[in-house]
């Protein structure tokens, strides 16, 4: 009793750490008592689901259960935006192109491409390719599924990703032609696997319902807010997944998500755990952890029409400020990695040489006393912070109070519900917030966050920066096509952001998946994605 009582007193300290001066102590403290949360939550809420678990029948020996958070909103591929509809819809549909591990295009159902001028993409379909219901899938299908969205047959905001798009021929049974109004060297990725894929000749709205498509599975049924299930295409044209049926299981709470699968009525979950709940798994003699890096990236915005921080030396000294390794630590348990480009490292036009500023508070001092804001009463000025009421936003808040203090900034923090929060950072009315950039892995964002064109409340270029020489290379970079040229134009985009810093950019989060040992030969793409589930295998018991 003794030591549960000081283990209890110390998770009250823990959250009370982070206003103590130092940054070891408060982390080290949250650290402790977060392990200690999370085993508590399993210890306590075990017994109660466990049991109700327990009541469930034994794994189906030839059905993978895979839990995921929520159900996918549409999964016609031409709709459907959200995470969940994205991923299931990459096994129904095949795409005209993939993407390999460095987000360069490859082929799809299109085995080979021209380019015969920057505004005539010729693609040539493999042969013998069927949708799930028999039906042949030709250059009509693809002209279909486009022309379905630019012709305003089916509404999706997807049709703006098109609007460079002026007609789309299909001079014979394999061979499509797109021609576009004007340069867009984005098209291939944006024709390629995650973005669309190909529905039979004449789909509309019952694709929502009951999705055709031609990839390694197919769509059984569909439960809002229950389960999706698919099963084995057995006539898919290219290499046959092992497993013969995958369901999907909606589970909102992520305890329950951790007990289902310390359990083993579930096998499956990939980025759906806190890192302490991982942490606390790895000890389960049943369960097998795979990580590897991801992509998804959080940063910290700024806005650049605040008096304060339209100073670019202002914006350098809070880079300069902010100490990434004690955050990666102790918040992220290493399950992050420190970013310096909105751009993920596996991308063909990262730039590894455009490092801007790391921790040195010595010399954020320096540029806030260059830029005229010096000490009184040992405060420069104040910043404030909106968040949302997400844990693990309001703690890295708290941790960067604490760091920009060190140099003089007081940062005041106000926290709000998720939707006011959003609503005030798309519409400006902010001076500094952290969110995620997901979708980053095209340099195409460059254009969408940076571009002096794309200020809100039409564009996302939320921190409202402008500099007419990154203008100047987005739009030459997004009508070249000779790749190696269009690296070069990208690599000085990053160059002159890491010493504008319009956004600091902190970390990519790693991708985590756990799984019970029954399934094996499960692969990890840095997308996140579910491609595993086209290779993984139950192993018979």
């Amino acid at each position: 009793m003794r030591k549960a009582g000081a283990r209890a007193r110390a998770k009250n300290r823990s959250f009370a750490s982070l206003r103590m001066t130092t940054l070891f102590r408060a982390t080290s403290l949250f650290r402790m008592t977060s392990c200690f949360r999370v085993t508590i939550l399993l210890g306590l809420l075990g017994g109660f689901v466990l049991l109700l678990l327990s009541c469930a029948q034994p794994p189906d020996p030839n059905t993978l259960v895979m839990i995921i958070e929520s159900s996918p909103t549409d999964l016609d591929p031409r709709v459907g935006l959200d995470a969940q509809s994205a991923r299931i819809d990459e096994l129904i549909f095949d795409a005209l192109l993939t993407r390999d591990e460095h987000f360069n295009v490859q082929p799809g159902l299109a085995e080979r491409w021209e380019i015969p001028d920057p505004l005539t993409y010729v693609f040539h379909l493999h042969r013998g390719v069927t949708f799930h219901d028999g039906r042949p899938l030709t250059s009509r299908d693809v002209k279909w599924t486009f022309d379905s969205l630019l012709q305003g047959k089916l509404r999706s905001t997807k049709t703006a990703t098109y609007r460079f798009v002026d007609r789309i021929d299909a001079p014979d049974e394999f061979t499509v032609v797109f021609h576009l109004k004007e340069a867009y060297a984005s098209l291939l990725w944006n024709l390629s696997e995650g973005a669309i894929g190909i529905v039979p000749y004449g789909a509309l709205g019952e694709m929502t319902r009951k999705p055709i498509g031609s990839g390694p599975f197919k769509f059984v049924d569909a439960e809002q807010d229950k389960e999706v299930i698919l099963e084995r295409n057995d006539r898919y044209w290219g290499a046959k997944p092992p497993l013969s049926r995958v369901r999907f299981t909606i589970v909102p709470d992520a305890t329950t998500r951790a007990l289902a699968l310390r359990k083993g009525s579930a096998d499956v979950a990939i980025n759906a755990l806190t890192p302490d709940t991982v942490l606390a798994l790895e000890s389960e003699s049943n369960l097998r952890i795979e990580r590897g890096p991801g992509t998804i990236l959080a940063y910290i915005g700024f806005n650049l029409r605040d008096p304060v921080l339209r100073d670019v030396r202002v914006r350098q000294a809070i880079a300069c400020a902010v100490n990434r390794g004690p955050l990666l630590q102790y918040i992220w348990r290493g399950f992050a990695q420190p970013a310096s480009s909105i751009l993920p490292v596996q991308s063909w036009a990262y730039a590894p040489q455009a490092n801007g500023f790391t921790y040195n508070p010595n010399k954020a001092r320096q540029l806030l006393d260059a830029a005229g804001y010096g000490l009184r009463d040992g405060v420069r000025f104040h910043l404030t912070m909106k968040t949302s009421t997400e844990e693990s936003t309001r703690l890295l808040a708290a941790v960067l109070q604490q760091q920009l203090r060190e140099v003089g900034i007081a940062l005041d923090i106000r926290t709000f519900e998720f939707a006011t929060f959003m609503a005030d950072v798309t519409s400006g009315a902010f001076q500094f917030y952290s969110l995620r950039w997901i979708g980053n892995e095209d340099p195409d964002i460059f254009d969408t966050v940076f571009h002096s064109r794309n200020f809100p409340p039409a564009g996302r270029n939320r921190g409202f920066y402008s500099n007419p020489r990154i203008d100047n290379l987005i739009d030459r970079a997004r009508g070249e096509t000779d790749q190696n040229i269009r690296k070069g134009l990208y690599v000085e985009v990053q160059e002159i952001l890491a010493q504008d810093v319009p956004s600091i950019n902190l970390w990519y989060f790693d991708n985590v998946l756990v799984h019970t040992k029954r399934v094996r030969n499960l692969t990890l793409n840095p997308s996140g994605n579910y491609d595993f589930l086209k290779t993984a295998e139950i192993t018979p018991r």
